[in-house]
């Protein structure tokens, strides 16, 4: 079958999930968790091991609570896009969108035609961010392609809209955004998966070095685009959220590309600190580490047990 058939194929299947009751969604997320830890999954040992880097001043009990609450707000976070993806964006936003703080700041800052670079860290549920920026107008979104080329079919099927453009993040993108900004659009960004070596600096994130991208920087120094925070935080256990919308440092902006790495990862850390078992845990942050640090990968010793 041709990659899209696949897709489409899997689309159904998720349909078939994702119309069953929440609290039946809800358990199996929480069955999902329970399995990762309970077999030391590879999301139990990746998030164990941020948790005691991030969170060091954590005891013992306090850190496995917080592992706990991570994988099952994690399980439930995959349950939740599924279900968004496939129902009608307008009926989730009115449906489950239950607070909007700062929504005039995007509605003034598109309007002013000077183009926006909305900041979303991976937090909350940032599907639904992506849903809520569409309905405020044409969006392009960044995005790492999947390696198979099912789920590349896939995102696309499910993210895809009449205001949405997906820009894969490779060599092209930069040049597309640049142009979505001069035109006065809107971009997506989501600024903490670990860049290449070359396109990123080391500056703390939860007071460890963590190569961090310089994308966002470039593309608001180089087009004077309006930066702002944006997230979508879950408030309840029943698909209720809040939407936020905040002003982001114009040191992001700043030639000095230190200063600005370093304010942006302050910002996000700063999102993630709002509630951290909200905050996507289960992503390998710091496997490259600064030159000459004498520094290791600190996930190739996190296969202790549980």
């Amino acid at each position: 079958m041709k990659p899209q058939s696949v897709a489409k194929l899997y689309y159904r299947l998720a349909c078939a999930l994702t119309h069953l009751p929440w609290s039946w969604q809800r358990t199996l997320a929480d069955t999902v968790a329970w399995l990762w830890r309970s077999i030391n999954a590879r999301e139990s040992r990746v998030t164990r091991r941020n948790l005691e880097l991030a969170y060091p001043e954590l005891d013992a009990a306090q850190r496995a609570r917080l592992h706990r609450e991570v994988l099952r707000t994690t399980a439930r976070q995959a349950l939740e896009t599924l279900y968004l993806w496939t129902h009608d964006p307008a009926q989730n936003l009115s449906r489950h969108l239950r607070e909007r703080h700062g929504q005039e700041l995007y509605d003034a800052a598109l309007a002013s035609g000077k183009g926006v670079i909305i900041i979303a860290p991976h937090y909350g549920n940032w599907e639904l961010l992506n849903q809520w920026l569409a309905s405020r107008g044409p969006i392009a979104i960044v995005y790492a392609p999947p390696e198979n080329p099912v789920g590349d079919e896939f995102l696309q099927l499910c993210r895809g809209g009449d205001n949405v453009r997906q820009v894969r993040a490779e060599g092209p993108a930069v040049r597309q955004l640049f142009k979505v900004l001069k035109d006065g659009g809107a971009t997506g960004i989501l600024p903490d998966q670990q860049p290449k070596n070359g396109d990123g600096v080391f500056v703390p994130f939860f007071g460890i070095q963590a190569l961090t991208m310089t994308l966002v920087n470039r593309l608001a120094e180089r087009t004077g685009a309006t930066l702002l925070y944006g997230w979508c935080e879950r408030t309840g256990p029943n698909l209720d959220f809040a939407l936020h919308i905040e002003p982001a440092e114009a040191q992001i902006a700043d030639p000095d590309l230190q200063l600005a790495a370093a304010t942006l990862s302050a910002g996000i850390e700063r999102i993630a600190r709002r509630d951290p078992a909200q905050y996507q845990w289960t992503y390998k942050r710091y496997t490259l580490r600064p030159p000459g640090s004498g520094e290791h990968d600190p996930y190739a010793t996190a296969r202790h047990p549980h």
